[in-house]
């Protein structure tokens, strides 16, 4: 009796409760993501028997690279909280500026030019916001701008298309070996093994973290802020660069608005993958999964053959949505 006494007076396993599965959550932030990524995975074969293959996924993964790259950018300057708003057109000038100079000088020449228009904007970013303290939505917003009318400047000057895409550059952003492995893995798995684990490991990852949890902490501790600012927004430019010749080599082609549309979904990946947008939480993993769900959410609505006014609404709508239920689950108590 005194056993089944004890038993009953235990109530319900604390594992079972809201409180124990929004703990599990928080501490597992991935779990979610994939939930859903699975989910629309599952949607979209629902809708369309049969279009989930090895074509399919290949091509995924290829489309989501770049995003990836471009997000990457983002989770490491709002986790200072700050933004870039810059990345698109400066993929996009790295890109044109790619291929216009490849013809003539080769592949290396113009990767080196195109990279060197990346860094350059992310160094005068970098000095804006950690220099000058402006603040980094305007300053990167301004930037982008100021990068916009030299690329138009620049467009006009050599007088030539973007369509002359190394084919070094096509076999890497748009080949696959094997007939179905994305050459874009090679670049990408390295790089955001890089990434993660500058985040974890080393000294500048932990410097982003502390910047954005409490700058004013920060440099009483003898941080230099204005150092780590303009170092990551240098990274910013670079990352921004590599996303332009990863997606110009999957498109074959360059042009002043080639990453345009990748403005926004670059900081909704972050933004879904858990990086909070006033600083010191986040990180690159769930924004990897972000990128990846917002590519299968396109893919997705092109299928349904959603006018584009219906798909934008759409898209927006599910993006509040997953970042508010997100933000609700992994929310500190």
């Amino acid at each position: 009796m005194t056993s089944a006494t004890g038993a009953a007076g235990r109530g319900p396993s604390p594992w079972v409760s809201p409180a124990a599965w929004r703990a599990g959550l928080r501490d597992r932030p991935l779990i979610p993501l994939i939930l859903l990524l699975v989910g629309l995975v599952v949607a979209l074969q629902v809708v369309q028997p049969g279009i989930i293959n090895q074509g399919w996924l290949s091509s995924t993964i290829r489309f989501a690279v770049p995003l990836a790259i471009l997000a990457a950018a983002q989770t490491l300057t709002m986790l200072t909280g700050g933004i870039d708003l810059s990345v698109a057109i400066v993929a996009s000038a790295t890109a044109y500026v790619l291929a216009t100079v490849a013809p003539q000088q080769g592949p290396v020449v113009g990767v080196v030019a195109a990279l060197a228009v990346a860094a350059s904007a992310g160094l005068v970013n970098g000095i804006g916001v950690g220099v000058f303290r402006v603040h980094p939505l305007i300053m990167t917003l301004g930037m982008s701008l100021v990068v916009l009318g030299l690329l138009t400047v620049y467009q006009r000057i050599v007088v030539a298309s973007g369509n002359n895409v190394p084919d070094e550059v096509a076999w890497l952003g748009g080949g696959t070996s094997l007939g179905f492995f994305p050459n874009s893995l090679l670049l990408f798995v390295p790089l955001a093994a890089l990434v993660l684990l500058g985040l974890r490991r080393s000294g500048f990852g932990r410097l982003l973290y502390a910047v954005g949890d409490n700058e004013v902490a920060a440099r009483l501790s003898g941080v230099r802020i204005w150092q780590v600012l303009v170092v990551l927004y240098v990274i910013s430019g670079m990352l921004a660069g590599v996303a332009g010749i990863v997606y110009a080599g999957l498109t074959n082609t360059a042009s002043a608005g080639l990453v345009d549309r990748f403005l926004l979904p670059s900081v909704a990946a972050a933004v879904i993958g858990g990086t909070s947008i006033f600083g010191g939480r986040g990180g690159y993993s769930g924004s990897i999964v972000g990128a990846l769900i917002l590519t299968v959410l396109t893919t997705l609505l092109t299928v349904l053959q959603m006018p584009e006014p219906v798909r934008q609404i759409l898209f927006g709508a599910i993006i509040l949505a997953v970042a508010a239920a997100y933000t609700r689950i992994t929310e500190q108590t």
